[in-house]
């Protein structure tokens, strides 16, 4: 097993209240690990925590470790901003800068330094590519992004992460605001990703999870209740609790 995430006795509190509770896991490199469970139970509270984005939150604090490969992202010596390079974030609507098709893809490198304009048309030309994008905007870089539809912003979206050359791509409910053929290009493209990079998605639809995802960890009230291969976890899952959510029994 190739460890890309090493999670240990990790805990969140928002003020008083906790939010995670012990949680431990390992991530495996070029594997997509889908978090499923009930709302509220932390699951997105969890992936905000792989690139530090809740200490953004006040009263945040926590306890325990979350290494990306052998560092400790909550370590004194951690750059922020070299983290979230990194560790790029795809949320649950699609949030294309209201710039043209390119310059959301430039932005990153231009902020990291890149400024040559022939690189930068690389850059673009590439991660348009790996997102499954170029053929549909490559005539019109230079029109707005917001003019996209819904699933070709969120591809944009995640080129825009790709452009700065992240290990890890970390996605809240990427499909929630996409229609079912959307939807199924961002599946195809969630797989043909995972090539290059370590994948972590959150997800309400188990579904979903079932075909996209190599390991799936089920969260109920900020605990990891079972974490495992995902066929494993949706055939013959080893906690009642499981179970019941996954057959729709929960609650």
């Amino acid at each position: 097993m190739s460890e890309k995430i090493v999670v240990r006795d990790f805990n969140l509190y928002y003020g008083e209240k906790q939010a995670l509770i012990d949680n431990n896991l390992i991530i495996e490199r070029n594997k997509v690990t889908a978090l499923i469970g009930p709302s509220g139970c932390g699951k997105s509270t969890f992936l905000r925590s792989i690139n530090r984005m809740n200490d953004l939150i006040p009263g945040v604090r926590t306890s325990g470790t979350i290494e990306i490969d052998g560092q400790n992202i909550y370590g004194e010596e951690q750059d922020l901003v070299l983290l979230r390079k990194n560790v790029g974030m795809v949320f649950q609507q699609p949030n294309p800068f209201p710039l043209s098709i390119y310059d959301n893809i430039a932005y990153g490198p231009r902020i990291h330094g890149f400024n040559d304009k022939k690189k930068l048309d690389e850059i673009v030309e590439t991660t348009l590519k790996q997102a499954n994008l170029w053929e549909e905007v490559k005539d019109r870089l230079h029109t707005s992004a917001l003019g996209l539809s819904g699933g070709q912003q969120q591809r944009l979206v995640i080129a825009r992460v790709l452009a700065v050359q992240p290990d890890v791509i970390l996605m809240d409910e990427p499909a929630s605001a996409l229609d079912p053929i959307a939807t199924e290009r961002l599946e195809e493209l969630i797989d043909y990703l995972k090539k290059s990079y370590t994948i972590v998605i959150v997800t309400h639809n188990m579904q979903q999870a079932a075909r996209v995802s190599d390991m799936t960890a089920f969260y109920l009230n900020g605990e990891i209740i079972e974490y495992t291969e995902t066929n494993l976890l949706f055939t013959n899952p080893s906690d009642q609790r499981t179970e019941d959510y996954i057959s729709g029994r929960f609650g």
